[in-house]
């Protein structure tokens, strides 16, 4: 089958029995028509990996396939990896279970690694069209000559030296909060590639560290580029820099903090249980340290929406008391 008309592949895990791997294939074939093909596999951790003859149990679903995206999960089967051609961007990252460069045991499998290395072909393309030669020809030098940078523009320059242009906002911050009067003038410096000895050294621990740091820094003290870390990133499975996830659940552990205090003179029973909750917020957070893919729980999500109708009400109720004062 020719594979270069891939235009679907969804790539499950089974939540019980982590080493079950499912695939969903669809090609485009001759008068336009698609092909689905399911299968499934065997990623044994200290063992080989295999293909098992697979009856088709994710396409007998009544979930639309060109909807699913990294983080669906029906039953047992959660999503781990979604490409679509159609899609823009294609897929939001790729895990080190699937990485062609971490994981060497995927050669036993070639009918799921020759879609992965079609995917990672046409990343590769896509990524080239979007970065300008380092040898520009007469068009390109006619265009730029009489370009004056300008402090919007700025960003892009920098991002074109070592980066591609931003294209998702969680995973990374705006620039323009991070200039100043002193930094400007430095941006207009063509920036020194990261020798590949150094980011091929790169871990996930070494990311971890910066986690509670913008990505933009993160970047900075890692010294690679931002596009560099971005790839580790989607090479460790991680989506989107966890920065405000972490920020987030340290501001509502700092919370809990202050309300143990303020309970313990008045109910022990209720600072227990305030401090009870504030150790599985230390857990969570822990978690997501190791597995960054993770999102917040729902009753996080939901704690954090009341401490801010908290604020919100104290802040009304100390504005309207000092009216009645000043009245």
């Amino acid at each position: 089958m020719d594979t270069s008309l891939l235009t679907t592949l969804l790539v499950f895990r089974n939540t019980i029995r982590e080493e079950l791997i499912r695939s969903v294939h669809v090609y485009r074939v001759k008068g336009g028509k698609e092909r689905e093909i399911e299968r499934e596999f065997v990623f044994s951790e200290g063992g080989s990996y295999g293909e098992m003859q697979a009856r088709p149990i994710l396409m007998l679903q009544k979930f639309c396939i060109s909807q699913v995206s990294q983080g669906f999960q029906d039953g047992v089967w959660l999503c781990i990896f979604a490409f679509h051609t159609d899609h823009n961007p294609r897929f939001s990252s790729i895990p080190s279970l699937l990485s062609l460069s971490r994981n060497p045991k995927l050669e036993m499998i070639p009918t799921l690694l020759d879609d992965l290395r079609v995917i990672n072909k046409l990343e590769c393309i896509s990524e080239s069209r979007d970065i300008p030669s380092d040898s520009p020809g007469k068009e390109w030098q006619e265009k730029t000559k009489d370009f004056q940078p300008s402090r919007k523009t700025i960003p892009v320059l920098r991002q074109d030296l070592n980066c591609l242009p931003e294209d998702d906002n969680d995973m990374s911050e705006s620039l323009d909060n991070e200039l100043n009067d002193e930094t400007l003038p430095g941006l207009i410096e063509k920036k020194k590639r990261a020798p590949s000895g150094h980011i091929a050294k790169i871990e996930l621990p070494d990311l971890v560290k910066y986690f509670d740091v913008p990505i933009v820094e993160a970047s900075r003290k890692l010294n690679v580029g931002l596009t560099v870390l971005k790839r580790k990133c989607r090479e460790f499975g991680i989506p989107r820099w966890p920065h405000r996830k972490i920020k987030s659940l340290d501001s509502l552990i700092q919370d809990l903090q202050e309300e143990v205090k303020h309970k313990e003179t008045e109910d022990k029973d209720a600072a227990k249980a305030v401090a009870e909750r504030k150790r599985k917020l230390e857990s969570e957070k822990e978690n997501i340290e190791k597995k960054p893919y993770m999102d917040i729980q729902r009753e996080t999500k939901k704690l954090r929406q009341d401490f801010f109708k908290r604020r919100h009400k104290a802040k009304a109720l100390e504005k309207q008391s000092s009216t009645v004062s000043s009245t």
